[in-house]
């Protein structure tokens, strides 16, 4: 079913996007802080995936995962923030109906892709120091690659069928969104048909994933702090447990900030404190990627610096 049919099957053909807040002492102020928080976000990113790029020290998995960590994350950012800006700083808040939807299934579509390569990275945590002699042949380009387009296959099908349902549910007014984005739980709630099962699906099928994700990080962990307890050197366990406290930032934030969401979704009387927590998870954990894996990374640190030398070198001459 197209969206021009689908238009005709309702009566809502845009809808109003409320936005964080209408205070006028914010209008200037939020504009300006979230312009730096995004155009922060987007360059710290995309210098991370630069520098993996051309440093040949660096093309091993644990950097190739943070290489699409990053691309992901600044898609993330981008999908959202522009329009959110357009919010803030005038009176268009309307957007229609497909571009709605099209933003709310692209957003839950990288976030699920986020969590599942999240969950991969700790994977490769565990083989790098659980099982080291065997790294090179387990996590190999082939298989890096494979898992990654994996994390993309999972969050697509997981979600589509959710996406197919609210497609075809009515939507015959009110249409303001109590949010900054097209959010799935506030589109449901302007849904004028059933969306009971829909719901309990959606349930089911986020709770799966979070606790099926958390336990596979979670064991994970386990092996590798059983592992490194087992190392004589002090050095040696500093050493394998300071690969491991970047990821852990990232995990504790991102899977932290999707458990809440998903708990508060349906709850009426917490809608305020759901649209700062969502705006946290959607922003935090982007902005932070750089900074915590290059300023706790001794060889993307070394990378960055020898990037800087040549560009001033190139420059003198």
């Amino acid at each position: 079913m197209s969206f021009a049919e689908l238009r005709n099957k309702t009566f809502v053909t845009e809808f109003i996007l409320l936005g964080l807040s209408d205070a006028p002492e914010l209008r200037i102020f939020l504009p300006i802080m979230f312009s730096i928080i995004y155009i922060v976000t987007v360059t710290g990113n995309l210098l991370t995936i630069c520098i993996i790029a051309v440093n040949y020290h660096l093309h091993s998995p644990m950097y190739f995962f943070l290489a699409c960590l990053s691309l992901l994350e600044a898609c993330f950012t981008s999908l959202f923030v522009p329009k959110m800006l357009v919010i803030l700083v005038s009176e268009k808040k309307s957007i229609s109906f497909s571009n709605c939807f099209i933003q709310c299934y692209f957003f839950y579509l990288l976030l699920g892709t986020d969590l599942s390569l999240l969950t991969v990275m700790s994977i490769d945590r565990y083989v790098a120091i659980c099982r080291p002699m065997h790294y090179a042949t387990i996590m190999t380009h082939r298989v890096c690659a494979q898992t990654v387009l994996g994390c993309w296959v999972t969050a697509f099908v997981l979600l589509l069928p959710t996406f197919i349902l609210l497609l075809r549910s009515p939507f015959c007014g009110p249409n303001e969104i109590n949010h900054f984005f097209c959010d799935g739980f506030e589109l449901l709630k302007l849904s004028c048909g059933d969306t009971c099962v829909l719901k309990l699906f959606i349930s089911i099928v986020s709770f799966t994933y979070l606790t099926g994700s958390s336990l596979v990080i979670a064991m994970s962990y386990i092996y590798i702090l059983f592992t490194i307890l087992k190392i004589s050197s002090r050095t040696g366990r500093s050493k394998a447990f300071s690969t491991c406290t970047s990821h852990l930032s990232m995990v504790s934030i991102s899977f932290g900030s999707a458990s809440f969401i998903q708990a508060t979704a349906y709850e009426n009387n917490s809608r305020d404190l759901n649209k700062v927590v969502t705006l946290v998870a959607a922003t935090l954990p982007p902005l932070l990627n750089p900074f915590i894996y290059t300023l706790r990374n001794q060889k993307v640190k070394k990378a960055l610096r020898d990037a800087v030398r040549w560009n001033t070198l190139l420059k003198r001459i």
